[in-house]
């Protein structure tokens, strides 16, 4: 069967007036599915796309990778009629996503004690509804999404617009992300992280 290690994290000392965390990779164990999600999307065009650039592109705003996709291989795709495809093939699939149970964990001990957002570079109805799915949404006081800012990580954009949300300082918020962009985006906004690693999947009888 599949064991998934669970990831351990590191936090750094300190009281931190707010946490702001990512969704896809640190809440919610949605990479898979996302990239399943984009093959699909991009037809023929996928075998350019790995799944190691799907990940080094972790936390770029969708309506991005397609301009980028584009710019770098001379395809015309529809930067709106691919999103919105990739969009509704992750929607049918996010039964599949599960939680990342100790980044999870930490939000519910600091929900209601602590003010909290969260600070992702998908659209809207997207992360809505995996933070639905994990019975989530709730704890947050703020959700920033794509549509909510003009610069998506590694600028800081996501950060500090959740800071400004959450009516704290940036210096006094703690991150959690799980991407090299995500957290550039924490650094460039002068705020402290956690970088999440990803469940250990490996094989056993």
């Amino acid at each position: 069967m599949l064991e998934i290690t669970p990831p351990v994290l590191n936090i750094p000392e300190g009281d931190f007036a707010a946490y702001i965390f990512d969704c896809d990779g640190t809440l919610a164990d949605t990479m898979p599915t996302h990239y399943k999600a984009w093959c699909a999307a991009l037809g023929e065009h996928a075998a350019n796309f790995s799944e190691a650039m799907f990940y080094e592109l972790g936390g770029v705003p969708t309506a991005r990778i397609v301009e980028l996709l584009n710019e770098r291989h001379g395809y015309t795709m529809c930067v709106e009629e691919t999103v919105i495809r990739k969009e509704s093939l992750f929607l049918e699939l996010s039964p599949q996503i599960a939680a990342i149970e100790p980044v999870v964990a930490l939000a519910k001990s600091y929900s209601r004690k602590k003010p909290m957002a969260v600070a992702s570079g998908g659209h809207r109805r997207i992360v809505l509804s995996t933070l639905r799915a994990l019975g989530i949404a709730e704890l947050f006081d703020a959700i920033v999404t794509a549509e909510d800012y003009h610069r998506g990580k590694p600028a800081p954009d996501p950060f500090l617009e959740a800071a400004l949300r959450l009516g704290v300082p940036p210096e006094n918020c703690l991150v959690f992300e799980d991407t090299a962009t995500g957290v550039a985006a924490a650094v460039a906004a002068g705020m402290q992280y956690v970088l999440v690693p990803p469940p250990t999947h490996r094989a056993t009888l």
